[in-house]
């Protein structure tokens, strides 16, 4: 009774109101963004996108003679052209989703300005901060490719993901375990945290692929597309996309793993013990590492490659709510 009191005591009760408040506030704002994101989707008109990227490397600068073959030097060269819908709304719909970004980082600072350590101790908190990656995973995507189409499809799963938080895994601000009191949270869980906001980017972006795939193959085919799914971008532009976010998560993933097995043997005595919460980020590792290497070494492109990358997101996902929940092990804090 005196410890549960002296917890009480040592949690600042205004942060953590304040961090109740913009929990509910986020939610809303995300719900804002997402509709018209949704209007833009539905009635924007189709607009050539256009993006560049580096050449691979031995490709040489204009002009450079045959004295030049053992120069290798990147350039700047045009992608394939690509089209999006795009109505003023989805300008408004980026502002929006800015401010539901703040609101997300403030509550996420308030949380542990109120329970006076790293805000990532339970499921609650975790939840949280991986919307808050996932959108800023989504916003640089907007800005760096002009991929805002992917509004829709990211906020979708954000503004679901913080229902289930705020309704089904809510957790007041206090002390955390004391399996938990240790510097490589702010090392080891970041790093999963900010690989699994990517991650889901690129998930959504895969399934919009297929969608979009679909319809392409339906054009091709002579059928008329009518509704959402004729303004959707191109498939080759939504494959470009989930691709270069999984590039970008799998080091973080790996590190995460890395830095989880030091963890496990100051806390433990163990680099592995084939924890369920171990075995299934191994299981996600493998299944990236081979969408990977498939593109890289047998060229998988389209529909194969972003078969894999579902499939490994769904293994994240149970790894992140299954094993939570269904299984018992050392990282049962649920």
């Amino acid at each position: 009774m005196v410890n549960a009191l002296a917890a009480e005591a040592a949690v600042d009760q205004g942060m953590a109101s304040i961090s109740d408040v913009l929990i509910i506030a986020m939610i809303v704002t995300y719900a804002v963004a997402l509709f018209f994101f949704a209007i833009e989707a539905a009635y924007g008109r189709r607009q050539t996108l256009r993006s560049n990227r580096l050449a691979p490397a031995g490709v040489g600068a204009a002009g450079a003679g045959a004295g030049d073959d053992d120069i290798t030097v990147n350039v700047r060269t045009e992608q394939p052209e690509t089209s999006a819908s795009r109505h003023v709304l989805g300008t408004v719909a980026i502002g929006v989703t800015v401010l539901g970004f703040l609101m997300n980082a403030g509550q996420i600072v308030t949380r542990g300005l109120a329970a006076d350590r790293w805000p990532w101790g339970n499921m609650f908190e975790f939840v949280v901060a991986i919307c808050l990656c996932t959108v800023a995973a989504f916003l640089y995507a907007a800005f760096r490719y002009r991929a805002r189409f992917l509004g829709t499809f990211v906020l979708v799963p954000v503004i679901l993901l913080l229902g289930i938080a705020a309704k089904w895994l809510y957790t007041e601000a206090g002390p955390v375990i004391p399996a938990l009191h240790s510097y490589w949270i702010a090392i080891h869980v970041s790093a999963a945290i900010i690989a699994t906001g990517g991650f889901l980017v690129s998930g959504s972006a895969a399934i919009t692929y297929l969608v979009a795939k679909h319809t392409e193959d339906r054009r091709a085919r002579g059928e008329t597309v009518t509704g959402v799914a004729a303004k959707l971008p191109s498939s080759e532009l939504l494959d470009r996309v989930s691709h270069r976010f999984i590039v970008l998560s799998f080091p973080l993933w790996t590190f995460a793993i890395i830095a989880g097995a030091v963890w496990a043997d100051e806390a433990w005595g163990r680099f592995w013990g084939w924890d369920p919460k171990e075995v299934w980020s191994f299981i996600t590792w493998v299944v990236y590492a081979a969408y990977l290497h498939a593109r890289a070494t047998a060229g998988w492109r389209g529909r194969k490659a972003a078969w894999i990358g579902i499939v490994g997101f769904a293994c994240l996902m149970f790894n992140f709510f299954a094993v939570n929940y269904l299984f018992s092990g050392l990282h049962s804090y649920a």
